[in-house]
């Protein structure tokens, strides 16, 4: 048979079974509407693995890619219904409380609360997504969320991942127990620096301080050099700071070059950090609600249980409604016996029907879920 051939009955197969897949998602509505009326869960486990049972039976050899055929049949379904069922949900009332709230234009003006002093990357970030805004600084990140969730700032700004340190969990607990929302990010290129006293050279020191990122962006330096105890402080321009007023010759930090001029030290060395492409991701952060125009990025904390296939489960919902997942990394749940939360982002916007029905489907079935906003990166 020519290869001409064997296609042209593909595509005859093709419109049947495109003919068959429109039946089952009418029918799929139909289940939807009597789930309404009856109070139903979407996700029938025991009737979906009977399906699967039957189906692999009669696959025979092909029992593995009928699996997966119907396993992929269930979510489409199921993302449908979801579109289509009437249970309220958590994350609905907060998208719907967010939207109402969003203005064209994100503010440039505020009350930023910000960890640190005056020179650290916090500040840098904060001028970035507030221009304009009025900066109150305080000491740890949790100072940070504490400002914004008393009302004392209408905003905070927190670093939440570094290209070479990956995720700042502290951050995203504070973001999931205080209920925090963001609302914008942006990326910085951060360049440390050695800083000490003018005149000071290298050998000299035998203390280093800085922020315990910057730090282990800079592992490789640190491990090669001898008899330099190591100091974690709350912020790389509070380091340099710490170590002008010190006024201590055998003292460094790990800060940034603008760190230099703003507290009078001098770089003994500009090449420390383990990775050229070093960038840290901050998040602006609110206690109420928002989602302002242009939003297109999600970010979600998820548990589920653990039993083979949940994660594929989660994954899936985005598969067939074709999200880009940006981000997936595993935490451990600390004081539990293994057991994860997994931190989330997507390109998605809530305003899209059939991804907001996708957080509610994933809020039902997932043991936790954290919407912690939809917001654009600038």
């Amino acid at each position: 048979m020519e290869l001409s051939e064997i296609r042209a009955k593909i595509d005859a197969v093709d419109d049947r079974l495109l003919a068959l897949f429109l039946e089952r998602m009418e029918l799929s509505e139909e289940v939807a509407a009597y789930k309404n009326e009856n109070h139903l869960p979407i996700l029938n486990k025991t009737r979906e693995r009977e399906i699967l049972a039957k189906v692999t039976e009669k696959a025979g050899d092909k029992e593995r890619y009928a699996y997966h055929l119907y396993s992929t049949l269930f979510e489409l379904a199921r993302s449908r219904q979801a579109e289509l069922l009437n249970a309220p949900t958590r994350v609905a009332e907060q998208v719907r409380t967010s939207l109402a709230a969003g203005e064209a234009l994100f503010p440039q003006t505020g009350l930023v609360a910000c960890q640190g002093v005056e020179g650290g990357n916090s500040q840098a970030a904060c001028d970035r997504l507030l221009p304009r805004g009025n900066l109150m600084y305080v000491k740890s990140f949790d100072a940070v969320a504490s400002a914004v969730e008393s009302g004392l700032c209408r905003f905070g700004v927190l670093p939440i991942e570094n290209s070479s340190n990956g995720s700042v969990r502290a951050v995203y607990d504070l973001l999931r127990k205080r209920r925090l929302s963001i609302v914008r990010s942006t990326r910085l290129c951060i360049r440390h620096e050695l800083l000490a006293l003018p005149g000071v050279k290298l050998e000299e020191i035998r203390e280093i301080y800085s922020h315990e990122q910057a730090l282990g962006q800079c592992s490789k330096f640190l491990n090669g050099l001898k008899d330099v105890q190591v100091i974690p402080c709350g912020n790389t321009a509070a380091a340099a700071k710490q170590v002008a007023e010190s006024g201590s010759r055998t003292a460094a930090a790990i800060s940034s070059h603008p760190c230099a001029a703003l507290y009078g030290l001098e770089c003994l060395s500009d090449t420390i950090q383990d990775s050229d492409n070093n960038y840290t991701r901050f998040v602006c952060v609110t206690r109420d609600p928002v989602i302002y125009a242009g939003a297109n990025r999600i970010s979600l904390v998820v548990a589920f249980e653990n039993r083979p296939g949940a994660l594929y489960e989660v994954i899936s919902k985005l598969a067939a409604l074709d999200v880009n997942m940006t981000k997936l990394e595993s935490c451990p749940v600390a004081g539990s016996d293994f057991e994860f939360i997994f931190f989330l982002e997507l390109d998605a916007s809530v305003q899209d029907p059939s991804v907001l029905a996708m957080l509610e489907e994933m809020e039902r079935s997932c043991a936790q879920f954290h919407f912690l906003g939809n917001y654009a990166e600038v």
